[in-house]
């Protein structure tokens, strides 16, 4: 009887022999990128029942909206405008060089790392494992992927997509738990992209660091949406509670609390239980409403509730409570004023519970902002240009929205990353491409040129030289 070997050995085995593979090939095609991105959009569209049924059975119940939309939809829109421009951003970049160069020419060559590493979550099992793959794919490189063991039916159905479209040379599975998470973060690759928690992106990032490992970080944090004195209540409400709702508010994007003017609470809240009655008019057991991914989340966001409760916050519940809902599911719920030092300011929330933190000034509520961690991204509602500007200008997030949630995460023609403590590096569309190339810097010399001004020995003609680049540079 023989025993397994050790996940080390498997993983260092598959990234082997992905990485003699790209020695063979150092700078695919354009032709030959576009058709792997054209296989995998083809496997996508071919294992979407199945993945969509795996999603809705790891999450107890996910609405069938929210697996189409954003595991499926978004992620083959990231596939074909990767396979559309790939051709385009692979060219040589003509730069300019300074003129004590010239004749001198500058170009920067896009060039394949190798292999990259994905470790994905599993809020959107498919997204979120489909976008960085798409991005690797098109910059020319081998992928590696580890998807979350929180959603083990989609990552079994992943793996089997993959295996059927890809050589485990070009993009690999790798399926297990948090010990071979960690397996995984210590191989050499020549690129690491991790999306999930804070607390595990530094542990990753710790884990590259040993072999100098680039890493993309996509992490979250509490993002705020700030209600301007400019604002709609009734429209920033809808706007609100759909990023709050959308996947029961699993969203690393998602509203984690709001601030607005102490006169405007009740009138929000109202707005805010109105627009989740619009949404989910069957209540907590409709359809479209997605469950929580397990009873450890579910009970945490409990916990949550209940800690803000005893310290005196009250607490609305949006939707009635009934016996019948799908299992694992949370009523959207809203906790008014809660203790700024208790654990659901704290935390990241990750579910349907959104705060409302009132302020008697601007100033007050932006001071707030920026006494914690940067966030990874920032609504602000207001129908006014200034108000806007003071806080678009006045705070520092991964991203941000006017009169908006979340939208800009798939608007792919702008970087989405974090900043301090809600990520490093950017992705989508251009920037994803950029990211995992190797943008290479080469300056081409004509034969005839005035580098021989540099040449030792130093004389008077050479001190010359120096005094005229000090005026020019």
């Amino acid at each position: 009887m023989t025993s397994n070997p050790p996940q080390s050995d498997y993983l260092s085995a598959i990234f082997s022999a992905a990485r003699a593979a790209h020695l063979t090939d150092p700078m695919p095609s354009a032709e030959l990128r576009r058709e792997r991105l054209f296989r995998l959009e083809t496997a996508l569209l071919k294992f979407e029942p199945e993945l969509v049924a795996a999603m809705n059975t790891d999450f107890r119940h996910r609405s069938e909206s929210d697996s189409g939309i954003f595991d499926i939809t978004i992620p083959l829109g990231d596939i074909r405008r990767n396979r559309r421009s790939v051709k385009r951003w692979m060219k040589p970049r003509k730069v300019g060089v300074p003129l004590h160069l010239k004749p001198a020419r500058g170009r920067i060559i896009p060039q394949a790392k190798g292999v990259v590493g994905v470790i994905s979550p599993w809020n959107f099992p498919v997204y979120l494992a489909v976008a960085p793959i798409a991005a690797a794919l098109a910059a020319g490189n081998r992928v590696m992927l580890k998807p979350s063991e929180l959603t083990p039916k989609t990552s079994e159905v992943m793996a089997k997509m993959i295996a059927n479209t890809f050589d485990p040379t070009e993009v690999s599975v790798c399926i297990g738990g948090v010990e071979l998470s960690q397996e995984f973060s210590n191989l050499p690759f020549d690129h690491l992209f991790f999306t999930g928690s804070t607390r595990v992106g530094r542990e990753v990032a710790m884990a590259a660091a040993r072999n100098l490992t680039p890493v993309t970080l996509e992490l979250g944090g509490k993002s705020p949406a700030i209600i301007g004195e400019h604002a709609s209540l009734d429209y920033s409400a809808r706007r609100i509670a759909f990023g709050k709702v959308a996947n029961a508010g699993q969203i690393c994007v998602a509203p984690d609390y709001v601030l607005l003017p102490r006169n405007q609470l009740e009138a929000f809240a109202t707005a805010m239980e109105t627009a989740v009655h619009s949404f989910f008019p069957e209540g907590p057991q409709s359809p479209d409403y997605t469950g929580i991914v397990n009873d450890n989340h579910l009970n945490r966001l409990r916990d949550l509730v209940a800690d803000a409760k005893a310290a005196g916050a009250e607490v609305r519940e949006l939707l009635p409570k009934n016996t019948e809902h799908a299992k694992g599911k949370m009523t959207p719920t809203l906790v008014l004023n809660p203790p700024k030092d208790s654990r659901i300011m704290r935390e990241e929330i990750f579910g349907p519970v959104l705060p409302l933190i009132t302020y008697d000034s601007p100033e007050e509520a932006r001071d707030f902002v920026n006494s914690r961690p940067s966030p990874l991204a920032l609504y602000v509602f207001s129908d006014g240009r200034q108000e806007r500007d003071f806080w678009l200008n006045g705070t520092l997030s991964g991203g941000a929205c006017v009169n908006e949630t979340a939208f800009h995460v798939v608007a792919d023609t702008m970087p989405f990353g974090g900043v301090g403590e809600s990520g490093m590096g950017s992705y989508h569309g251009k920037a994803g491409f950029d990211q995992l190339s190797h943008l290479k810097s080469v300056l081409i010399q004509p034969k005839l040129n005035g580098a021989f001004a540099f040449n030792p020995p130093a004389g008077g003609f050479n001190k010359f030289v120096g005094k005229v680049l000090r005026k020019i540079v």
